[in-house]
């Protein structure tokens, strides 16, 4: 009986263990393709800079015939890719619940977003309609991927785990970034920038290799009778149901409209702070990534330091505090981040808050999830959400900066969002801002 038991507890482990790996597998997306090399790169090939002082002079470009900043482009191609998610996500949630197909669809986002990567291997800007197509498909590779990946973190380990096992896919995820950030920088620096696109391939090989490791730990999803009707419309319809549910809720209606306002702003964010570092402040390229490094690494404690914080004081109070950290970081960026070193410090702030609160967010809503066989259709609700969010956060961002001609007045907006969202966390039945674990 106890090697029985000894053996369940070993598989167990080794399910969530290889969950956390997907966060190692795909988090290199994240870092070098939308948050430090290609950001460099794109930035690079598509402006004019004064050769004495490294800044800027001009950056718009043509695309489908239509002038954008720079940008302004990749903030619009980025939000299109979130809006073909909130379409498909419903599509695909009905039939992986239904057809056990939960894991197929991951892996297949999976692969499309290594191929964007590889893909990005030939981007050429006297051809941005056709090299802005693989930007495209990993945008939508990584986003779809994490919405079948977070629904198994319900599924795979009781509430009581939920912190800390987000927080360490996460750290995982950070510590990944890291060692490719080295890599790649190695590379380019000690070789030459023509390696630059070499790096977009080890991301995508990277990516691809080590989420086997996930798609061979995590159980297979269990088949349920099909429904009558149509199968592919069969999403929509749980996600209406989700809907319908959410009435009776109001601990998830209200953290729902505060995490939806908030991802408005921390997503973007993140995408945006590199090419922020590039065109407001003067970065160059060494510079930039070892700031990314350094916001990486402070993100692993940030991760592992909020899921300890929402242990002693409750998951919805610690993300409060987030919150109020993210306005308060707006508000010094856009008075302090003028200089190099003014800019640090905000990329400083946004490492440790970055982990703290993603993983947060993630732990939290699996554990206010309702007694549900349908998981699926609840991550693909919050997946909406947070895409939705995210569309608004970029569209804002890119037009205030097409309209101002800088990005620092879209901090402004941030700014409001996160307040906002503040409120609205407020709003939270009391019973729920208090309890330590529930």
């Amino acid at each position: 009986m106890f090697n029985n038991i000894f053996k369940k507890r070993e598989g167990q482990e080794k399910v969530k263990w290889g969950w956390t790996m997907y966060d190692w597998a795909n988090n290199v997306y994240s870092l070098v393709i939308t948050t430090a090399i290609f950001p460099v790169f794109y930035n690079n090939i598509t402006s004019t800079k004064d050769p004495e002082t490294g800044m800027i002079i001009e950056d718009t470009i043509t695309f489908l015939g239509v002038d954008f900043i720079n940008t302004q482009l990749y903030s619009y191609v980025l939000a299109t890719s979130f809006l073909t998610i909130i379409i498909l996500s419903p599509l695909l949630s009905g039939m992986a619940d239904f057809a056990g197909k939960k894991k197929l669809f991951m892996r297949i986002f999976c692969y499309l977003g290594s191929a964007g990567c590889l893909g990005l291997y030939w981007f050429d800007a006297n051809h941005l309609e056709l090299s802005m197509i693989p930007f495209f498909m990993a945008s939508l590779g990584f986003w779809g991927s994490v919405g079948f990946y977070n629904a198994y973190l319900p599924e795979i380990a009781p509430a009581s785990e939920h912190d800390s096992l987000s927080a360490k896919g996460y750290a995982m995820g950070y510590w990944s970034s890291l060692i490719i950030l080295v890599i790649c920088a190695g590379m380019i620096m000690g070789i030459g920038t023509h390696m630059t696109t070499f790096s977009f391939v080890l991301v995508a090989i990277w990516w691809f290799g080590f989420a086997h490791i996930t798609f061979n730990a995590l159980p297979e999803p269990r088949r349920k009778d099909l429904p009558e009707g149509n199968l592919l419309l069969q999403g929509f319809k749980e996600l209406r149901g989700v809907a319908r549910e959410l009435l009776g809720y109001t601990h998830l209606k209200r953290f729902l409209g505060a995490f939806f306002i908030m991802s408005m702003a921390i997503q973007t964010i993140i995408i945006m702070a590199s090419s922020f570092g590039i065109k407001e402040v003067g970065l160059n390229e060494t510079e930039l990534i070892v700031t990314i490094f350094v916001v990486n690494l402070l993100a692993i404690p940030g991760a592992f330091g909020m899921s300890a914080l929402s242990k002693k004081i409750g998951n919805i109070r610690t993300l409060m505090t987030c919150i109020a950290g993210w306005a308060a970081l707006c508000l010094y960026a856009y008075f302090f981040a003028t200089t190099k070193m003014g800019f640090y410090g905000a990329a400083g702030a946004i490492g440790f808050l970055m982990g703290g609160t993603q993983s947060l967010n993630r732990a939290t809503y699996s554990k206010l999830l309702p007694e549900t066989d349908d998981l699926a259709s609840y991550f693909s609700f919050y997946e909406v959400l947070e895409k939705g969010g995210l569309i608004i956060g970029m569209f804002g961002w890119g037009y205030i900066e097409g309209l101002t001609g800088s990005m620092r007045e879209s901090i402004v907006v941030m700014t409001l969002l996160f307040i906002i969202a503040f409120v609205a966390m407020r709003f939270m039945p009391r019973e729920y801002r208090l309890k330590i674990d529930y």
